[in-house]
């Protein structure tokens, strides 16, 4: 019997169970799989039902939401695809990093495996997006880096800025604005009280951002910069950062 290929609600569901889990470890409930995908409660409960049918999700009522072996490899294959993509756009086409998740995610179903793969191998096969998550290789494998959030980050941790969540556009133009980008060197200098900014030291003694970032800074020769950023910022953008030697942070991964 010939097995039809997964749809694009499929597809959608089994990557955003995957992206949710891929930097913690608390599996998706169906409410919190609702609010990502936009869709009501009892939508998310039918897709459910068919994902398990299908053999994609382990799940028992009233518990969350976790991918079999098949539905890791679906997912995968698709975030690979998502983030190729949009790593393609910011580089070949000029995108800004805050306008490429929403072409990825019409252009993600509609291409097929031939151009996904060509279009690696002309980017020369990337391991990291314009955000800073981690491509899936074609064989399924993941280089996620050793990474922690960077809001719970104990002050005096330094480290670089290894990834800044792709989920609220206007947080990226924001974060452009105060030049803050993938690879950036960074101290935390502390919290203003109240639940206000966090303070950050960014330096720049060289261009702070890589060829997947989403615009490349000069550098201010070889200057720092101290920088208040609200609080709900570093929250929203789940910044991953490398830990260095004599730093002295909570270990803590980063999250999507």
């Amino acid at each position: 019997m010939k097995t039809s290929l997964p749809s694009s609600s499929i597809e959608d569901y089994v990557k955003v169970i995957y992206s949710f889990t891929e930097w913690q470890d608390k599996p998706i409930t169906s409410t919190q799989l609702a609010q990502r995908l936009g869709v009501a409660n009892s939508s998310v409960s039918e897709m459910v039902r068919k994902l398990k049918d299908q053999g994609l999700v382990d799940h028992q009522p009233y518990s969350a939401i976790t991918l079999t072996s098949d539905g890791v490899r679906l997912a995968l294959s698709m975030v690979r695809r998502h983030r190729l993509i949009e790593t393609f756009l910011v580089r070949e086409l000029g995108y800004r990093w805050d306008e490429v998740h929403d072409e990825a995610e019409l252009l993600e179903h509609a291409v097929s495996d031939t151009f996904i793969e060509r279009m690696a191998a002309k980017l020369g096969n990337p391991v990291r997006d314009p955000h800073g998550d981690p491509i899936p290789a074609a064989d399924g494998s993941v280089q996620v880096p050793a990474a922690h959030r960077m809001s719970e980050l104990d002050d005096g941790h330094t480290g670089l800025i290894t990834r800044i969540s792709d989920e609220n556009p206007e947080l990226l133009r924001y974060l452009s604005a105060e030049e803050i980008a993938l690879d950036a060197d960074v101290e935390v200098l502390g919290r203003k009280p109240f639940g206000g900014a966090l303070v950050v030291r960014i330096g720049s003694g060289g261009p702070c951002a890589s060829s997947t970032s989403p615009r490349k800074l000069p550098p201010r020769s070889g200057s720092t910069a101290r920088r208040s950023i609200p609080a709900a910022a570093w929250s929203g953008a789940e910044c991953g950062l490398h830990g260095r030697a004599g730093g002295r942070g909570r270990r803590s991964p980063s999250a999507a």
